[in-house]
Order: C-alpha cells, then structure tokens, then sequence
C-alpha cells in the first residue's frame, strides 16, 4: 500500500478528511476478530502487549470523533468497525474486554478520547451503542475516578470522561472534578503557560494541557463559562510564543521527549480553531498554514511501513530516541491534529488561506526557559535553552539540555557515552576525565536566559564547574565556557549533526581552527576563537540523530589541565546561508559578553 498520503497536497477540508481515512485505513486488517485491539508491531512498553493493543485501537479515535462531529462521510465504515470494538472491549463477558485498570495505568491515558467523544458527539458515539453497551462504556470508563494518576497533564483525561458523562447525563464525579481542575491550576505559571512532569516546559504545554482545555472550552462554553473563557484567553496568550517554535514551512522544533507524537506537534492550532479562539497574532489563516505546513512537511518524510503504518522514531523508523511509554500505536497520538475536521466546510478556519506567521527574529520565552531565534528567510527555527531538564526518561540530558535545538538539524542521542561517536555530543561542551567516557551538560546549578544570551552553571564531575553563555547570532551562535577544574580533562565541543550523503556529496575540512561539513542540503562547523587545540569531523553512530540516519558532526577538542580555562567558539548550522555564511563568522565578543 505505501504512503499514499505522501501525495495528498493538505489544501482543502477534503484533502484533511482523505489524509484521516489514508491513516486509518492501513489499521483495518490488523484489527483483531472482536475489533477491539490493534496488533501493529512487536516492540515492546514498560506496559504488557494487551493493553498496548488496545492503546493503538484508542488512539485513532482522536481522528474519528472529530470526523463524526463534522459529517464525514467517509468516516461511516471506519466508525462501524470502531464502535463494535467499542461494544467488544466494554463487555466484562467478551475475550477481548480491556479490563480492570490499576492505579497509574496506561489504560487511563486512553480514556480521554472516549469521554471526548461522549461530550462533543453524544448521539452519534455514546447513544447510537445498544443500552447494555452504554452501561458497559460508563462502568469502564468509571474506573478513572477511583485510581490514581501522574500528578500533570494525566489529570485532564479524568476531566474529559466526566465531561463527557456529564453531556451524557451518565453519573459523573463532581468531587474529582474539582480537586483535578486544582491540581490544573497549580501547574499554571501565567502567561498562557504550563508545566508538566517534574517542572518541564516542552510540548506537552500544548498538545496536552492547552488542547484539552480547548476542548472542554468547546464542548462547556455555555455549562460553565468562565472556567471554559479562561482556557481560551490562556491558549490566546501562549500561541504568539507557540507559533515561534515552527519555521516558515512549518517544521517544528525537535525538543523534549514523546517526539514520536510527530505531528500532534501542530494539535494545538487544530484545537485553537475548534474552540474558535484566534487571537491578534494567529488567526485563523496562521492556525492553517502552521498545522497543515506542519502535517505536510511530516508526510514528507519515510515515517511509516511499506503497508502505511505510522512507526516508532522521528524523522525515520528509531526505536533508540524512544521512551518506554512508546509502544507500536503510541504514535498515533499524532491523531490529535484532525480535530478540526469536526468544522464545517463553511467555518472561517477552512475558509481561510494560509498565512505564515509574522514571527520576530529573536523571541524571548522565560516560561519556556528557551531564547527562539529564526534565520532570516525564516526556513531555521533555533532554540537557545537551559534549566529544563527531566530524570526519568530515556535520553533526558539529550532531549533537554543541549545548547540549541533546531528545526532544520534536530538533535542526537547517544548510543553511549563512551568515544565521541558514540555519545554523538551534537551542540555540547562534552568533558570526560580519560579520553574515553564523556558526560555533557545535566542539570543546571543556575541559569538565566536573557533577550541575547542564555547563561547556565553546571558541574559534570565534584570539583568541576562549567559556567556557559551561549549569544545568538544569526544562524551563527557563539559560545563561551568558563571551567574551573581540579583534574586533567579532555573537551569535545559538538557543533550541528548534518546529513552524511553518498561518496563525494560532503566536504569536511579538519584545521587546527576549525572543523566543518559542507554540503548541497547545508552547512555546519565550529570555529577556534580560543582555548582549543584542533578542528575535528566525528562520524557518530548511525540513527543516533533524529533527523538524519547518517550524520558528520563537526567537533573542537582541547586536553585541559587543572585550573581555570576559557574556551570559546563560533558555531553555524545553516541550510541556506551555504558556504559564503562560513567565511562571514560573528565578530568579536567584548569584555562585557556582548558581540562587537
């Protein structure tokens, strides 16, 4: 079958409902005989291959409940086969029932679509199953109000089912409802931001938090009002900052974690058009450009099996960027961005045309903890970033604490941290005390992110303080590390991982002042200013970058002895500044910090 969606141009309301069905339709003969679970891979979650088989039955429903709520027809025959595993997977007397849930299960997670469904098409999903089948879905659904969950962006799935409860007129838990929308509230640090697990700011502040207000805003306007008005002034006010994270074509910033997610990157803008809340600065014609350039610049790309199925990874197939909550269906969370089909053909957001995003060349997001710059053509996307970080997912130091992230580059993950091509140390000072194994920037012991620089102390070993500031310029950036030490060190200083063609399609030059991969597809290097010895290309494991199987990474290294040292270097990441842009690298740095 292949990726048939590859060729859909995402123009038009229509060209949106065919990509839904071009999705869905690869599932269908990997529903299992009762339709109830989704056998689409063999890999493995830190939860059992039953529950992840009904996950990926779950998470399709992102895309066909907006499609029942908007009159699609071609939804009939998906939501027919939909609803009997519905029917299926209630019924405590049927082999494919989905269970008794425990406390924090990913079963719960699920749940919120089920309860989104009931709330915004309550005749079509929850009235049109036979009576038993309805007091089977609010009895399974039910468990939600007497387990526990994450204390972060899981409390507003509790939210949703007894929304949809109460739309329903179904028994719902008033009590719950109000100790969640507290738990909400503490996790809302103003200016139309939240954060998440363990204090993060990344995506989850958009394709959770604000699309599920969003959507209790769209489905309880008129219920509860004020709450519902404020879920929309919050997502008014984030989305100037939001819409900065994707480039003039849509590409979005590869940063933090559940990245396989792909393009619920732009869910947000597809719930900011369904709780019809455009402000100033994104209307509806930026909502469009921003979700649809985005969908199409991820069907562009080999995400999916040769029978059309989304897979686990980023830019390509990559189980080594995964967390443990990803199981083959998990990336159909993706899903989330059909919402606006529940718009009528009519509505001003499909009736709009597209418009990009008038974004500032530098934007300063303190809640973000990240200073976003753009190229000047507006096709690179960079975030400058410190003081996030997470602990207990895969691949935290990578996906949180890298000097820059970037639209156009991504970012690598190690293999291990052991030899330079290994750790894969992209847009990292990375400091090792034997040549062998290297540790990069974790967790920051301060950090200050100001409007033309980002400042952070941290301590890779005892006895070891790096004090880093970071000055945007352009797409060049340049770098400065103050390190105070009481033992010999080894310095890798990791500029841009760029794409590694065939034979003959990459220059790398190796000097003692620098080192740099010239390509068709861009350019990336870092140059001496001072403080290091030599200028190398380190060939890193293969599918260590997100974005490219095969990378070069452009490297200065420096043997330190104890004491205090300063290096100091310019870096360029570039996809159309091309060669010219290296010979023209920022002026000096004054004694001040500032650039000359």
């Amino acid at each position: 079958m292949g990726n048939c969606v590859r060729e859909n141009p995402l123009r038009t309301r229509a060209d949106v409902e065919r990509a839904a069905v071009q999705l869905i339709e690869p599932l269908i003969p990997l529903l299992s005989e009762g339709r109830a679970r989704l056998h689409l891979g063999d890999t493995g979650a830190v939860y059992p291959p039953e529950i992840a088989e009904m996950e990926a039955f779950a998470r399709p429903l992102w895309a066909i409940v907006p499609m029942l709520a908007g009159g699609c027809e071609s939804v009939g025959p998906i939501w027919a086969l939909w609803r009997q595993g519905i029917i299926n997977g209630t019924d405590p007397e049927h082999p494919e029932y989905w269970g008794e849930v425990e406390d924090y299960d990913q079963r719960l997670v699920e749940m919120a679509v089920f309860g989104m469904g009931m709330a915004l098409v309550p005749e079509k999903f929850f009235f049109s199953l036979p009576e038993r089948a309805q007091r089977n879905l609010h009895a399974w659904l039910d468990q939600i109000n007497h387990h526990d969950m994450p204390k972060n962006n899981w409390t507003f799935f509790r939210v949703l089912v007894n929304m949809g409860f109460k739309v329903c007129g179904q028994p719902y838990d008033a009590e719950r409802l109000r100790t969640d929308f507290a738990m909400i509230e503490e996790h809302y640090e103003g200016d139309g931001w939240y954060f998440d697990y363990f204090n993060q700011r990344e995506y989850y502040t958009m394709w959770a938090f604000h699309y599920y207000g969003l959507v209790y805003a769209k489905v309880m306007g008129e219920r509860d009002p004020e709450r519902s008005a404020e879920f929309i002034r919050r997502a008014q006010l984030m989305a100037p900052d939001f819409a900065c994270w994707f480039d003039a074509e849509g590409e979005a910033l590869a940063y933090g974690r559940s990245l396989t997610y792909r393009f619920a990157q732009g869910a947000f803008f597809a719930a900011q058009a369904l709780a019809e809340a455009p402000c100033g600065a994104v209307g509806y014609g930026v909502m469009k450009h921003l979700l649809l350039g985005n969908m199409r610049s991820w069907f562009a790309k080999p995400i999916f099996t040769r029978d059309g199925v989304l897979t686990i990874g980023y830019g390509y197939p990559n189980l080594l960027m995964a967390e443990g909550y990803n199981a083959p269906g998990s990336p159909y969370w993706a899903m989330k961005a059909f919402a606006v089909l529940a718009l009528p053909e009519d509505h001003p957001f499909w009736q709009a045309e597209e418009e990009p995003f008038d974004a500032p060349l530098t934007s300063l997001q303190p809640h973000a903890r990240m200073l976003v710059t753009r190229s000047a053509d507006g096709n690179h996307v960079m975030a400058y970033a410190a003081g996030n970080r997470a602990h207990e997912h895969a691949h935290d130091e990578a996906k949180y604490e890298k000097f820059v992230y970037s639209t156009r580059f991504g970012f690598s993950v190690p293999k291990a941290q052991k030899l330079l091509k290994d750790g894969a140390f992209d847009n990292m000072l990375a400091l090792s005390e034997d040549g062998d194994t290297y540790h990069p920037r974790y967790s920051c012991a301060e950090y200050e992110v100001l409007a033309d620089r980002v400042i952070s102390v941290w301590h890779p070993f005892a006895g070891v303080t790096v004090k880093s500031t970071i000055l945007p310029c352009g797409e060049w950036h340049v770098r400065r590390h103050e390190i105070t030490t009481d033992r010999a060190l080894y310095a890798a200083e990791g500029g841009f991982a760029i794409a590694r063609g065939s034979k003959g399609e990459t220059q790398a030059i190796e000097e003692s002042g620098r080192a740099a991969v010239i390509a068709p597809w861009g350019v990336s290097a870092v140059v001496n200013r001072s403080g290091y010895d030599a200028g190398i290309v380190v060939m890193p494991e293969p599918n260590t970058n997100l974005m490219a199987q095969r990378t070069l990474l452009p490297t200065l290294t420096a043997k330190l002895a104890p004491g205090t040292h300063v290096l100091e270097s310019a870096v360029l990441g570039t996809v159309t500044g091309g060669a010219a842009l290296l010979d023209h690298p920022p002026k000096e740095v004054t004694a001040d910090g500032k650039m000359g």
